[in-house]
This record gives C-alpha cells, structure tokens and sequence, in this order.
C-alpha cells in the first residue's frame, strides 16, 4: 500500500493535487477503495471522474486543471478562466472555461465548453503541465463572451507585460477572420499606443508649448528609474502606458517605488497615454499645479 500511495502522491504532485479516476486505478487502487476515502473525506469529488485530495477547497489551479482533466486529453483552459490565470482579469466566481475540438465531451457540470471548428497549435500552450489557449488567442477569445471593458484590460494588461503583441492578436484573427468578436479585436489593434519615446516627445512638446521648465528624462533617483524628472521642483511624472491595475504585481511595485520616492520627498504624478491623446490640456495644467505647488 505505501507504493500505491507514493504514486498517488506522484501523480497529484505534478497536477496541483488533482488526480483522475485511471490515475487512482492505474496506481493500484479498486474502486471499492476509491469510493471508501471519499465516504473518509481524504479525497473529494470535483467532476464525474476527476477528484482532489484532502478536505482543503481547490485553490484556482486545480480548479482550471481539474476541468481540463474532466474533458479530455484534448481539451485546453480557455476564455475567462485563462485569462485569470494569465493575471489579465481579476478572479470571478463562476464555471471553468474549457475549448475542446472534435467529439463532443457531454455535459460537465461546474464547465463552460467552448466548442470551435478548429484549434490551431500555435494557439495552445503549457502552463504546470496542462492545456492552456496563448494568451493572444485567449484575448480574441474573450471578446466573444466578456465585456469589451474587459477585453480591453486584458489587452492593456498583457501589453504592459509585454507577453503579447498587436501582431499576435492580428495572426489570431488571420487564421479565422470570421470569428465572434472579431471586430472588437481589430478596433484594439487599431487603437494608438505608444512607445516611451513617443510618450517622452509628446510631453516634451505639450511641456515647450506651455512655457514650463524642461525636464530631465530617464534618468536615476533614489536608485529607481524615474521617466520625467524637474531635479529642483522635486517633481516626478511616470507614464502609466497600457498599465491595468487589476494586476496586482504591477501595482504593488509601483506603488512601492512611489512610496519610496514620497517618503524621500518628491511628489509623483501619474498620466495615461490615453490622457496624453485625449486630455494634453488638462495633463499640462497638472503638471503646472505641481510645479508651482
């Protein structure tokens, strides 16, 4: 028994202590056995042929990847539930997102199947082991079924970390141009960003046609990269970019380095490329305010 025990250790191991009904007899197990550790509560039922060890909630992962277990070898976490594990939205309560190509898997309570004519390679990656949609096709994807708010912040949000590309959502789009969603994708490929240099001389140009004093750019304070610097004003301005700040990563560190910055003295003022594209007035007079305050 103990060596059927380390390989049901083994297995839920690599699977965020998720394990399938052929994994438990693969290991040794009968079925008298199995049935008798949920009636002991030292597993729990999470689909029809998918379970978890211990009496502990699943936490996100093994939520995701006992799903994908419950549908199939071919079956890939997609839509919401990828998003949220990609950090691109905030967890939600809800069922668990799963696409799969082919026969059709049946009903799974607790999954939302997602069924499309076809499921590109290129389109599909690990995460831990498991079926996962890219993260540009899990945006396109979203746009069928979220709001475009959302879209929109996983967009912004996975720009900022710089793990997908306006090309890779256009290449999505390319191998089904036809797909739901399809405009509203191509509406956030066409929207403006821009890069920091882009930022820098359009602020520069807004800052000249005000008549304030001329920063400095990119330059070191405190042992932080800072992007617009006045040295004697004490005053910053950080470009917030395609930042979303349901990530909680990002605003953590931002927010810590700001917290460092204040606490030495400097004042720190944060715009958005949209701000700079739709408000330069009201982005000049801020900086302004800070300047003469």
């Amino acid at each position: 028994m103990q060596v059927v025990e380390r390989v049901i250790a083994a297995v839920a191991g690599r699977q965020d202590n998720v394990i399938t009904l052929d994994q438990l007899l693969g290991a040794g197990l009968g079925r008298g056995a199995v049935a008798h550790r949920l009636e002991a509560r030292t597993i729990q039922r999470m689909h029809r042929t998918v379970y978890l060890l211990g009496a502990a909630p699943p936490t996100p992962m093994a939520r995701a990847r006992g799903a994908v277990l419950a549908v199939g070898d071919a079956a890939a976490l997609s839509h919401r539930s990828a998003a949220e594990l990609y950090g691109l939205l905030p967890a939600a309560s809800g069922d668990v997102d799963v696409t799969v190509v082919g026969s059709n898997p049946g009903v799974h309570p607790g999954i939302r199947l997602h069924r499309p004519r076809a499921l590109a390679p290129i389109d599909v990656v690990t995460m831990g082991g498991m079926r996962i949609t890219s993260v540009a096709r899990t945006i396109c994807d979203l746009a069928a079924t979220e709001s475009s708010a959302e879209v929109e912040h996983a967009f912004q949000e996975a720009l900022y970390r710089r793990i997908v590309t306006p090309g890779a959502l256009a290449a999505v789009l390319g191998r089904e141009p036809a797909r739901r969603g399809a405009p509203a994708i191509r509406a956030l490929i066409r929207d403006p960003r821009l890069t920091r240099s882009q930022r820098e001389r359009l602020l520069l140009k807004l800052i000249d046609q005000a008549q304030l004093p001329r920063p400095v750019t990119n330059v070191r304070t405190l042992g932080h990269l800072v992007d617009v610097l006045w040295p004697n004003e004490r005053l910053i301005v950080e470009f917030d970019g395609w930042r979303a700040h349901g990530h909680r990563r990002a605003f953590e560190t931002d927010r810590k380095r700001d917290q460092i910055l204040v606490a030495a003295g400097y004042r720190v003022v944060r715009i958005t490329d949209r701000q700079l594209l739709d408000e330069p007035v009201a982005v000049v007079a801020r900086i302004a305010q800070a300047l003469r305050g």
